[in-house]
């Protein structure tokens, strides 16, 4: 795998990716209403080209080498969960999502190792990250990196609620 920066040659692949994953691991929890608001709102591709023009955000693909997507990395420079930061410059994990047919190949790990490498170019002293509280193979995934749950939070998917878990780092 190739980690490279995208660009906006990039929005229309990555959009694709980003909606099929979440659809292939979530998609059956949703009310078809409510999965297509939350996909338009975070996964279309006007959302992932503001999100890239964005200052406060940073995105790392993982290409192979025939230039397939196999996963990408969102992080922010801010926390959408400044109420449970401990630090004083806290960074949150956006997302972190990979082929589906490619778990385990270690796309994961390279996406990891890169994010938190920003954060601390960017001089982060903790990291949130929301997972879904029954995420477990994401969630032992974070733990190997040093992640602990800090706190319930609610992740909105249209007008659906999901129970998410707020895990943190410092660093």
């Amino acid at each position: 795998m190739i980690l490279r920066v995208p660009d906006a040659a990039d929005i229309p692949a990555l959009a694709r990716f980003a909606r099929t994953s979440f659809i292939s691991k979530f998609g059956h929890l949703y009310r078809p209403e409510d999965l297509t608001a939350f996909l338009q709102e975070a996964f279309s591709e006007a959302a992932i080209a503001a999100e890239l023009a964005d200052p406060q955000r940073r995105y790392c693909l993982a290409v192979d080498e025939a230039g397939q997507l196999g996963g990408y990395c969102k992080i922010a420079l801010d926390t959408g969960f400044p109420d449970h930061a401990r630090g004083r410059a806290p960074m949150e994990l956006k997302q972190l999502y990979t082929d589906p047919e490619r778990t385990g190949q270690g796309i994961g790990a390279l996406l990891m190792d890169w994010a938190m490498a920003q954060f601390r170019a960017e001089g982060a002293d903790e990291v949130h990250l929301s997972v879904w509280s029954e995420n477990f193979g994401a969630q032992r995934f974070y733990a190997r990196y040093g992640f602990t749950k800090v706190a319930d939070v609610v992740f909105m998917v249209g007008n659906h609620r999901d129970h998410d878990l707020l895990y943190a780092r410092m660093l």
